[in-house]
């Protein structure tokens, strides 16, 4: 769902996606995992109408419900509902950004397990490398040593 397409968000009742987008040199970066009770989509380019760059995708056989971006059409529970579950993702994205700013790779990957320990048996390793920002090869050496630490 990249481009000039039809920018949408979906509520996740059943499965996994993923938003990604490909850089310039062909190389997928993982912008966030949608599991149950996730809303996923380009947020900034469904609520300005500009153009995105992110594409969606199923990890696992999912069940969505496409969300309305008309916010007249909602009632004011739907309305607070929808208000809190934007201001969580902020505080995770925001988290997100603080740790690849000033944290090592073992930190970010303590922090994706301690956030979302359910995700990593259901994700593909390379994948969960690319959403913390390094390669794969750097996660196996982690998981490695974290595999030592926890015996």
């Amino acid at each position: 769902m990249g481009g000039k397409s039809n920018v949408k968000s979906y509520y996740v009742v059943k499965g996994l996606l993923r938003s990604f987008f490909i850089d310039e040199h062909g190389k997928e970066h993982v912008f966030m995992f949608a599991p149950e009770g996730w809303i996923i989509s380009d947020f900034f380019a469904t609520f300005k109408g500009s153009n995105t760059e992110m594409f969606i995708d199923a990890l696992e056989d999912s069940e969505v419900v496409e969300l309305n971006q008309s916010l007249e059409n909602l009632t004011k529970e739907e309305l607070q509902t929808g208000l809190q579950k934007a201001f969580n993702r902020i505080g995770v994205l925001q988290n997100r950004i603080v740790m690849q700013m000033s944290s090592s790779a073992w930190d970010r990957y303590q922090y994706f397990l301690e956030m979302h320990h359910q995700l990593v048996h259901r994700v593909p390793q390379k994948m969960i490398a690319s959403y913390l920002g390094i390669t794969p090869q750097a996660l196996s050496r982690i998981r490695k040593e974290w595999t030592k630490t926890e015996i």
